[in-house]
């Protein structure tokens, strides 16, 4: 217990030290409200799943107006609370719309949504936690470099549209992840650069970390989902 005690007090001071105390609050309330849209988003879907309420389309609809509507309705310092609602509002809808990936996914196997869970959470903590004690603006050179590949990837999207590559599927799904995960790192050290050049808008910076925890899950329910389909197919062949 004293070991465990000695290091979590070298990581407590390690920190502090790190950064100042304006820095230190912001990214405690980034963290928080990180927890509660996940929290609304894991509700969303939820109750999708047991057919409670289920918007359908209206959630994708919903969750494209209010992305708009906080990229559009800046922090003015008098909207705080409708900004944070409408993020929390917009986590309610995009649990709606995986609500129907999760129910199939736990059709076939329920394990697959634990699993990728773990793997998010663990992924992001690890990853913030080396962007935070990194060099100073170590990782903000992957921005252009992450731009550049989501662009591209992008473009073969449209063009698989046409051909229907498994192959470039794949690729997308398998790079997509490193690139979330590269995003963790770049947006996590990019916030701690805004806060420290004034920066306060605490929603704003907490829905890029969450675009970046739910893409990265979505992508890895879909790789897990995929490596059990392919094992069934192959039992299901050696039993033939």
């Amino acid at each position: 217990m004293a070991a465990v005690r000695d290091r979590y007090n070298q990581f407590v001071n390690g920190f502090n030290q790190r950064y100042e105390p304006h820095v230190r609050q912001h990214l405690c309330k980034i963290y928080i409200m990180l927890g509660c849209t996940s929290a609304a988003t894991a509700t969303g879907a939820f109750l999708q799943m047991q057919n409670l309420i289920d918007l359908g389309i209206i959630a994708a609809l919903c969750s494209l107006l209010f992305i708009l509507g906080l990229h559009f309705y800046r922090d003015n310092g008098k909207n705080y609370y409708r900004r944070v609602g409408m993020l929390y509002a917009f986590g309610f809808c995009s649990g709606q719309t995986m609500g129907p990936l999760l129910k199939y996914i736990a059709s076939i196997d329920p394990s697959i949504i634990i699993t990728a869970l773990l793997g998010t959470f663990i992924t992001f903590v690890s990853l913030s936690l080396a962007a935070l004690f990194a060099e100073r603006a170590k990782f903000l050179y992957l921005g252009g470099v992450l731009v550049s590949i989501i662009n591209t990837m992008a473009f073969l999207s449209i063009i698989n549209m046409f051909f229907q590559s498994v192959l470039v599927q794949l690729g997308q799904l398998y790079i997509g992840v490193l690139v979330m995960a590269a995003f963790i790192l770049f947006d996590t050290q990019n916030i701690v650069e805004k806060v420290r050049a004034g920066s306060t808008d605490v929603v704003q910076h907490s829905m890029d970390l969450f675009f970046d925890v739910l893409s990265l899950f979505r992508r890895l329910l879909i790789i897990l989902t995929q490596k059990e389909e392919r094992k069934r197919k192959e039992e299901c062949h050696k039993r033939r």
